[in-house]
């Protein structure tokens, strides 16, 4: 059952993101040629203005087919045809529409569950935090230049910098407070601490609230997938901690296996954490500059954009060609690599 969760969650994630490129397209008078939910083999399909929608056999994403790899085609409809910031709102729209996906889900979970602010409820005693003088009730609001919003944020902060020296602003009383701390390491938790704790359990709030605590929720995923980014690129991790589908489809039979005996609750809350976090890291993968993905689309296209006419068609997609043939060769390196660990 956990796999089935899994390739259906995948698969709305992806087709939610081809969606986004599918709505601009025809909002910008585009020629869509098909629009497919699914993957393989054909079900059923059907035409519609020019249209074809189809369902395909595999619930593992999704395509908009719009003619954007095709240069050559200047015809009336055509994606080549169409104003920069046109084909800018299109390409644009598939990362965005992920990222929306992400905050209607957020939304959806903090109305639900609450969220976790980052009040402090004591502070351990012998450690930085203490020693500087902070208190219990305290609400920390900044680690050096972060603003911080969820007690999460603070965890991950401290675990993508371990053992750094922080400065830690707080409010007490209305009036805000900042020292610097440096983590002391402790042998019976064999990590370093700063000494502040956290016992309570989630808080709700108004609609209002809710909203605001589902753009956080959102921001620390976008967060969270920058920073491992940024210490794949500095070395702090391995590539052989990139995971792939077959790795999320792991992950997520995985997640159901470990919370489906405390009820359908849990697994909907679980599965909904997951969606958001995947739709983010779809959106922020897709919108970066590298080539065959959207975010080196829109590269080609800012530069457009700037110099007021096109790169040659032939360079352009001569880049995006080697960029494709790098991300297969990366795709089969982390597939290999997750049934490794898998088995």
């Amino acid at each position: 059952m956990g796999i089935v969760l899994a390739l259906l969650l995948f698969g709305c994630i992806v087709m939610f993101h081809e969606l986004g490129h599918f709505l601009l397209a025809k909002k910008n008078g585009i020629r869509v040629s098909e629009f497919a939910v699914g993957m393989g083999p054909t079900l059923f399909h059907t035409e519609k203005n020019g249209t074809t929608y189809s369902l395909k056999l595999l619930p593992i994403g999704g395509f908009c087919a719009m003619g954007e790899d095709d240069p050559d085609d200047m015809s009336e409809g055509s994606f080549n045809s169409k104003s920069v910031w046109a084909r800018i709102s299109v390409i644009a729209a598939g990362p965005l529409f992920n990222f929306m996906m992400a905050f209607i889900l957020a939304v959806i979970l903090v109305g639900r569950t609450g969220y976790d602010p980052t009040v402090i409820s004591d502070v351990s005693d012998g450690l930085p935090a203490q020693e500087q003088g902070m208190q219990a009730g305290d609400k920390i609001v900044k680690l050096g230049n972060r603003r911080v919003h969820l007690y999460r944020e603070i965890t991950m902060y401290l675990q993508m910098h371990t053992g750094e020296t922080i400065e830690v602003t707080y409010e007490r009383d209305g009036n805000r407070h900042t020292v610097v701390l440096t983590p002391q390491y402790v042998e019976d938790e064999g990590r370093y601490m700063i000494g502040i704790v956290r016992a309570g359990g989630y808080e709700k709030g108004g609609l209002l609230t809710t909203l605001e605590y589902g753009v956080y929720e959102v921001r620390y995923w976008i967060y969270n997938v920058l920073d491992s980014l940024k210490m794949l690129i500095t070395g702090a991790i391995g590539v052989d901690n990139l995971s792939g589908p077959v790795g999320v489809v792991n992950f997520v039979d995985d997640s159901y296996q470990k919370t489906v005996e405390y009820g359908a609750s849990a697994v909907i809350g679980t599965m909904m954490n997951i969606a958001i976090l995947l739709s983010a890291n779809l959106g922020v993968m897709n919108l970066l500059p590298l080539p065959a993905l959207d975010g080196g689309r829109l590269v080609f296209l800012i530069l457009e954009a700037i110099r007021g006419k096109r790169v040659p068609p032939e360079k352009e997609g001569l880049v995006h060609f080697a960029g494709f043939v790098a991300l297969m060769v990366l795709m089969v390196f982390v597939m290999f690599n997750d049934l490794r660990q898998i088995f």
